[in-house]
């Protein structure tokens, strides 16, 4: 019955997304009237605004870009309000080949799973003489056989105060990579301290702002547990956190470049005193690689930085942090982990980057194979390591290079091939894990 549901729900997709149409080539594609001179061509190319920079958000933040309104039976737009509905499925496999050591630390077996199914609404107030956004977003949890409520809030603008603020559950604002949906990610999974140290979600209030003179945007936000303890993303009694960042280079229409850097500051204070660090190995199938066990902890403060660089088609970037845990009976531990990658689009696109959200969208194919053409092919490196040992706590240390091939047959469909290579130190041994991994993707 399972590979029955699993082999119709890609079905459901399908005729929508062959009758979606693409939009034309961006202006950074369209030729020049051979009548300019040259000189001039050169000029106004250089002073265009850059395509590929994205200076608004609205309620859905990262979680659906507006080039994926294609279709309008999923549309209603009124005089008072909207609603655009939204869907998405991830289906993936991984296998393993380990070494002797990684054998006794975790047996792993060939494994296929539904790694995600959500719906999303999201609209808008047309006479609102304010800009008012709104979304709701909703996921079927495979493992607890259950329906969680995801991105859910609204977004209301204030040019008063250089931006917006948003209220409800959304991400907390620590981290590009975390900012981003999964969905847009140039790897499958995230880096194992990102997924370790900050909860996907978190209900509050959050200030996104963009001071453009200067290239100056920040996330500021407040968060509890007041509507959300219980859930399985629900560490923390209430957290504050803050990301400023600066684009030094930006909005450079000949060449897509943009540099961003950044620092996040994070303040939590663990439900019921507790605290427990985990993750996988990027690997959604696997077990729990690194974990600390439950201990006892009655604050944390965590930095990061990051640095990203893009230039036409190639990408490249770098998070780290390091967390302090204030739990006298273990000593006070020091954990810390990251990430450095490298991203290249071999067909030619460039992510377009949201600088209120401040993060990349998902990249879009400028001849989807819908379309006859070849789609968008993305080639990724990335290096991540985690450190859970500090103070009492052997929480484990882990590695892993992986090489990642996206193919984006639409803005709709995307294939994902993986190949890692992981060393985890745990238990007293060095284990060495290869991971063979592969996913499809499918959105509306």
């Amino acid at each position: 019955m399972l590979r029955t549901c699993i082999a119709i729900i890609p079905l459901l997709f399908v005729p929508a997304l062959s009758r979606a149409q693409e939009s034309a080539q961006p202006p950074s594609q369209q030729k020049t009237p051979s009548a300019q001179p040259q000189k001039e061509q050169k000029t106004a190319a250089k002073n265009a605004p850059d395509p590929t920079i994205e200076t608004d958000i609205d309620a859905t933040e990262a979680q659906e870009a507006p080039k994926r309104q294609l279709v309008h039976w999923n549309e209603y737009q009124g005089p008072h309000f909207t609603v655009r509905a939204g869907a998405g499925f991830l289906y993936e496999v991984a296998g393993f080949a380990q070494d002797q050591q990684s054998k006794e630390q975790f047996p792993l077996a060939f494994k296929y799973k539904v790694r995600d199914f959500r719906f999303l609404l999201a609209g808008k107030f047309p006479s609102s003489k304010r800009s008012i956004t709104w979304s709701a977003g909703f996921m079927y949890d495979a493992p607890t056989d259950s329906w969680l409520v995801r991105q859910t809030g609204v977004m209301i603008a204030f040019p008063e105060l250089l931006g917006h603020l948003f209220i409800g559950r959304s991400k907390e604002g620590f981290s590009l990579n975390k900012v981003m949906t999964g969905y847009d990610g140039w790897t499958m999974e995230r880096a194992t301290m990102n997924d370790a140290t900050v909860p996907l979600l978190a209900d509050g209030i959050k200030w996104l702002g963009y001071y453009p003179k200067h290239g100056i945007l920040w996330n500021l936000g407040y968060y509890n547990d007041i509507f959300s303890k219980g859930q399985s993303f629900s560490s923390y009694s209430s957290q504050e956190v803050a990301r400023i960042a600066w684009l030094p280079i930006r909005s450079v229409s000949d060449t897509h470049s943009l540099l961003h850097i950044g620092i996040n500051l994070r303040y939590g204070k663990p439900d019921e005193n507790k605290l427990q660090l985990r993750s996988r190995p990027e690997a959604s199938p696997a077990p729990y690689f690194v974990d600390t066990g439950k201990f006892p902890a009655t604050a944390t403060f965590m930095v990061g930085p990051e640095v990203y660089y893009r230039r036409r088609n190639w990408l490249f970037g770098s998070e780290y942090w390091i967390q302090k845990v204030d739990s006298p009976s273990t000593h006070h531990p020091l954990f810390n982990g990251g990430d450095v990658a490298a991203a290249w689009i071999i067909t030619g696109e460039t992510r377009t980057y949201n600088t209120v959200g401040g993060f990349f969208r998902a990249v879009s194919p400028a001849r989807p194979v819908f379309q006859g053409g070849p789609g968008a092919w993305e080639l990724v490196s990335r290096y991540s390591y985690i450190n859970l040992d500090s103070g009492t706590l052997s929480g484990g240390r882990f590695g892993r290079f992986t090489e990642q091939l996206n193919w984006y047959l639409s803005n709709n469909v995307r294939l994902e091939f993986n190949y890692g290579y992981g060393h985890l130190d745990r238990f007293g041994l060095g284990g060495n894990t290869q991971f063979f991994q592969s996913r499809i993707q499918l959105q509306l």
